[in-house]
């Protein structure tokens, strides 16, 4: 299954020369948080309203390292996401290999990101 990632684009270069991704939410709550395509809007639009330094990862879940966990929601559910939503986290770093691509994520003249588009 393919699950997302948003990350800044500095981040993401900085990963490349290092050899693996690794979130700040990493160290702080023990996994990355990812997303389906339908989850995306909704979680960029609450943690990430009119930033334009943003990458979304496409990860292959299948082909992760790290173990990944369908669970709910870290806090309080964003707007359009319930807390019977459950998202995918991923308990350790991104391998590279399990990116299948990076897409430049930029959100429209008011500031709002749309489902991705590969």
């Amino acid at each position: 299954m393919t699950i997302y990632h948003i990350t800044s684009r500095a981040e993401w270069e900085d990963a490349q020369r290092r050899g693996e991704y690794v979130a700040p939410s990493l160290a702080g709550e023990g996994f990355i948080h990812c997303s389906t395509a339908g989850q995306v809007p909704p979680v960029a639009n609450a943690f990430y309203h009119g930033r334009t330094d943003l990458v979304l990862l496409v990860v292959d879940e299948t082909a992760t390292r790290s173990e990944v966990r369908w669970e709910p929601p870290a806090g309080p559910p964003a707007a359009g996401i319930s807390e019977a939503d459950l998202f995918p986290h991923i308990y350790g770093p991104i391998n590279l290999e399990a990116v299948v691509r990076a897409l430049d994520f930029q959100p429209d003249s008011a500031g709002t990101f749309a489902p991705p588009v590969e």
